[in-house]
């Protein structure tokens, strides 16, 4: 396996918040540019993916390492290189500690051509939570605005 000759100088964590397919989680994390590196506990609480032998696991899938130069290094996990090796898109906040790992592009074209809307609940005026599923069948108009 190549060496990497780029040194990081780590210097103390920050907490971060993480989601990942709609699910928050936090841990510590090291910022460097638009780099977030993780410790591996982080990345398998966070993430669910774990570093083996094979390289970095998740379920039956594991990217080889060898053929992801930079993506671990010092024995933490460059969540920038883990999206880009997943073709998954990150959103990343470094200000505000926050990182969001989207969908995956085939994810999301299937998603698409299903034409059906994924699942969500929102409050009405009095706090009473309704879901979309509640929904399935009928005609629904869907107003959403944003104040930024």
């Amino acid at each position: 396996m190549a060496k990497s000759v780029h040194k990081h100088e780590f210097g103390p964590p920050v907490r971060f918040t993480f989601l990942d397919e709609g699910r928050p989680s936090t841990g510590d994390a090291w910022r460097e540019g638009a780099h977030v590196w993780l410790e591996p506990p982080t990345l398998r609480d966070s993430f669910g993916w774990e570093l083996k032998r094979e390289g970095l696991c998740r379920d039956a899938v594991c990217i080889p390492l060898s053929a992801r130069l930079g993506l671990v290094e010092g024995g933490r996990v460059d969540l920038t290189a883990l999206a880009d090796a997943l073709g998954r898109p990150l959103v990343l906040d470094a200000e505000e500690r926050a990182a969001y790992l989207g969908a995956a592009a085939q994810e999301r074209a299937e998603t698409l051509r299903s034409l059906v809307a994924p699942d969500f609940s929102l409050p009405d005026l009095d706090g009473k939570l309704h879901t979309l599923r509640e929904q399935r069948g009928k005609k629904v108009l869907l107003v959403a605005y944003a104040s930024w």
